[in-house]
């Protein structure tokens, strides 16, 4: 494993717009089939698998229900879930097919990350325009059921194909939020799902009011708010051309909004981090354990290392999200303010089996520079600010509030 390796960094949990971004970092696709890594093939012993399937044939009353691909299938899965790493997964033909198109980007569903923290399955964030956003879910929404399925046990792979589908189809979702003190169905239509990378704007602080002003006139303000949406290939390309935007537009200051990001693309991560960073500086760690590692650093340009900047994160910042922002943080002492991060940095291979199938094997994990874990860990804020429900119903901000009076500070 390189680091000349494409990497695709995504979040916990395949994007229910239909799976985009994976679960964890990809790494790469691979032709053939998997290979064993920690043992000899000559020392695997499938004698007892056979005389177990050969029972099967002889004993099992439907016979004619014997399907031997599927036994196989079945068995790999079970061989891969005995690994006990959610991130790690089997797909069947038509799964890896479909996971492929994900990664591409076609999207068509509710428009939300799910993952499992402490054993639930719950929003890791929804997106932007999307309608599980609309209809109201919020990072850290626990899935107690989906339609009549009990989530518990579940696999994230198995709650995406019973949530997904069609659009214009309804799913309900049995939501547990500790603010409501009991759990609430929320019914989400499916569509088609675009999700706009980034927008930008000059905002100037309203004193009178507990939420900012957005000003349309560039005179009437220094501060460029840029709220990034997901890591995908394009913020790359509209990155670039809001950094020259901002660059020309009269600001002297960046909030950096990575709230509900739940990641994408490592190389857009490492190619935002340039802009703020001086090339050379290390961006993220990749762990493979027994001493190997790899870094990753920024390749420039770094027109806005010496911008004053703040960094909004939440429990829906995950991934990508957390490598810049902990990037920030270790290299530029950039404050976090918000709430703590969801904690995803694992590091997944693509291996392409011989029938179409594939495997999804979680080979490495992140670290931010100075060597922080960030799964199941996440980034604790620096200034730690809480959203209510009230803030929420009035579309207050008062994280983005807070992040506006500390900039004005900075120099």
């Amino acid at each position: 494993m390189t680091a000349k390796h494409k990497v695709i960094f995504a979040v916990l949990g395949l994007l229910l717009i239909g799976g985009a971004f994976g679960i964890g970092t990809l790494v790469g696709y691979s032709s053939g089939q998997a290979q064993c890594l920690v043992c000899k093939p000559e020392a695997l012993d499938f004698s007892l698998f056979w005389e177990a399937y050969h029972k099967l044939q002889e004993n099992f009353v439907n016979g004619e229900k014997l399907d031997s691909k599927t036994i196989i299938y079945g068995a790999i899965s079970g061989m891969v879930e005995a690994l006990g790493d959610p991130y790690t997964v089997f797909f069947p033909p038509e799964d890896a097919k479909r996971f492929e198109e994900d990664v591409k980007g076609i999207f068509e569903g509710v428009g939300m990350e799910i993952g499992i923290k402490g054993g639930q399955l719950q929003v890791i964030a929804p997106l932007e325009g999307t309608p599980a956003q609309r209809a109201g879910l919020r990072a850290g929404d626990k899935i107690i059921k989906v339609d009549t399925a009990e989530t518990a046990g579940l696999t994230i792979d198995e709650a995406i194909n019973i949530i997904r589908g069609p659009r214009g189809t309804k799913v309900v979702l049995t939501i547990f939020r500790q603010e409501w003190g009991e759990s609430r169905e929320v019914t989400v239509e499916r569509a088609l799902i675009q999700i706009p990378s980034l927008t930008w704007e000059m905002l100037a602080e309203d004193k009178s009011s507990s939420r900012p002003s957005k000003e349309g006139s560039e005179k009437e303000g220094n501060v460029a708010y840029l709220k990034l949406y997901h890591f995908s290939e394009q913020a790359a390309y509209d990155f670039r051309v809001a950094a020259v935007e901002i660059l020309g537009s009269g600001a002297s200051k960046i909030v950096l909004d990575l709230r509900n990001n739940p990641g994408g693309f490592l190389e857009v991560a490492q190619d935002i981090g340039g802009w703020f960073l001086p090339k050379g500086q290390v961006v993220a760690i990749e762990d493979f354990g027994e001493s190997e590692k790899v870094e990753f650093s920024s390749k420039g340009p770094g027109s806005l290392a010496r911008w004053p900047i703040v960094v909004l994160i939440n429990e829906g910042s995950a991934s990508a999200s957390e490598i810049l922002a902990g990037a920030l943080r270790d290299n530029r002492g950039v404050l976090l303010i918000g709430k703590k991060s969801f904690g995803k940095g694992s590091v997944q291979g693509i291996e392409k089996l011989r029938d179409g199938s594939s495997l999804k094997i979680t080979v490495a994990r992140w670290l931010t520079p100075k060597g922080t874990v960030l799964t199941d860990q996440g980034l604790e804020p620096d200034i730690k600010v809480e959203m209510t429900d009230e803030d929420y119903e009035k579309e207050l901000d008062p994280q983005l509030q807070r992040a506006l009076e500390i900039i004005k500070e900075m120099r």
